[in-house]
């Protein structure tokens, strides 16, 4: 068996597509967003102290192809509490990171995701 490398780029002469479902162009899937590391990693930060303080208890990813989103939990059956979202079309505006509630509540938003996480502060 010859191990090859997995390649991401167009090869010529065949269209772009992924390898599990023909219907999706790797130039779709490239498109979606997402947190990158040192994002999740102040998001996890705020989640870690929330859930040892007892007040969150789970949380869901949710990616799209405009925006991303931090969903938190107090119990895994319910609707988020909050949800922690980057909207990159938003960037030039009122900023592309935002905390929003339950209810749609815009509670935070602006253009650094450390600042907008400061909400949750007491």
């Amino acid at each position: 068996m010859v191990d090859e490398p997995i390649s991401l780029f167009r090869v010529a002469g065949r269209p772009a597509t992924r390898s599990d479902d023909n219907s999706l162009p790797l130039d779709a899937a490239a498109a979606e967003v997402f947190f990158d590391r040192r994002e999740l990693q102040l998001i996890l930060n705020v989640y870690g102290r929330m859930v040892a303080n007892g007040e969150w208890r789970d949380y869901g990813l949710l990616t799209a192809k405009d925006y991303c989103a931090f969903a938190v939990y107090r119990r895994t059956a319910e609707f988020p509490l909050y949800r922690i979202e980057k909207r990159p079309k938003l960037r030039n505006r009122q900023g592309m990171y935002s905390v929003v509630s339950v209810t749609g509540l815009i509670l935070k938003r602006g253009h650094e995701l450390q600042t907008v996480l400061r909400v949750f502060e007491d």
